[in-house]
C-alpha cells in the first residue's frame, strides 16, 4: 500500500511538473521570439530609416531645412542627426553610392534624388510601423499568457501540496525545495515570470508620414531652396 501511494504521489508530481513547464516553456519561447523580433526592428529602424534620413540630412545640409522637413512630414522627433554626418563630403559620397541621378539638369537631379529618398523612407516607415505594431499585439498577449498562468498554477500552493504529497518538509523532493513558510515565498520569488519590456519603452513609435504627392508641393519648395545654397553640388560627381 505505501508502494501505491508513493506511486500515485510520484505520477501527480510528473504530471503537474509537465503541466507548470510546459506551459512556462511556451511563454518564454514566446518572449525570446519577441525580443529577437525587437532587437530585428532596431536593426531596421538604424539601417533602414536611419540611412534614408541621413541621405535627406545630407542633401538638405541645414539645420533649419532639415527642422522645416520634419514639421512638413510630422515624422516627431529628429532622428539620426549628426551635423558632421550631413556635412561631410566623404561620408556623402558613401551616402549616395549606387543611387540612380535621374534626369538633365542638376536641379532636377537634386529634386528627383531627394523625391526618391522620400519615397523609400515612406516604405520604411510603413513597414517599421507594421513591425512595432504586432510587437505591441505581441506583447499584450505574453502579459496575458502570464496573467492565465499564475491563474492556472499557484506556486505557493502548488509546492505545499507537494509538501503534503511527500509527507515530511525536510525530505520534500526537487521541486518543493525547503517548504518553510520562507522557503516557499523564495521559490516563488524565484520562480516568478515577468513579461519583457514593451517595445514602446525601448523603440520610438513613429507616426506615419505622408505620401510624397500629399506635400509635393512643400517639399519642392525646401529642394529648391536646399539646391540654392548648394550650386555647385553635381550629384554624378560626389
Amino acid at each position: 500500500m505505501e508502494d501505491f501511494a508513493q506511486s500515485l504521489a510520484f505520477e501527480i508530481k510528473k504530471d503537474i511538473a509537465e503541466r507548470y513547464f510546459g506551459f512556462r516553456k511556451i511563454i518564454e519561447e514566446d518572449s525570446s521570439d519577441y525580443q529577437q523580433e525587437v532587437i530585428d526592428s532596431a536593426l531596421s529602424l538604424e539601417t533602414e530609416i536611419g540611412f534614408d534620413l541621413l541621405r535627406i540630412y545630407s542633401l538638405l545640409q541645414k539645420d533649419t531645412l532639415i527642422h522645416r522637413f520634419y514639421e512638413l512630414t510630422g515624422l516627431g522627433e529628429v532622428l539620426f542627426f549628426d551635423s558632421y554626418v550631413s556635412t561631410s563630403p566623404t561620408i556623402r559620397k558613401r551616402l549616395f553610392e549606387n543611387l540612380q541621378v535621374r534626369g538633365f539638369f542638376k536641379k532636377a537631379q537634386f529634386q528627383n534624388m531627394f523625391f526618391d529618398i522620400y519615397q523609400t523612407l515612406y516604405e520604411h516607415v510603413e513597414n517599421y510601423r507594421t513591425r512595432i505594431a504586432a510587437l505591441i499585439e505581441d506583447h499584450e498577449v505574453i502579459e496575458e499568457e502570464i496573467k492565465l498562468f499564475y491563474q492556472k498554477n499557484d506556486i505557493s500552493g502548488i509546492m505545499l501540496f507537494l509538501r503534503d504529497l511527500d509527507g515530511d518538509a525536510s525530505t520534500a523532493g526537487t521541486m518543493s525545495g525547503g517548504m518553510s513558510n520562507g522557503g516557499t515565498i523564495s521559490m516563488e520569488t524565484k520562480m516568478r515570470m515577468h513579461a519583457p519590456d514593451s517595445v514602446e519603452k525601448i523603440l520610438p513609435v513613429l507616426p506615419s508620414i505622408p505620401t510624397a504627392s500629399a506635400i509635393r508641393s512643400k517639399l519642392k519648395a525646401l529642394t529648391e531652396e536646399a539646391h540654392n545654397l548648394q550650386p555647385e553640388l553635381d550629384l554624378n560627381y560626389l
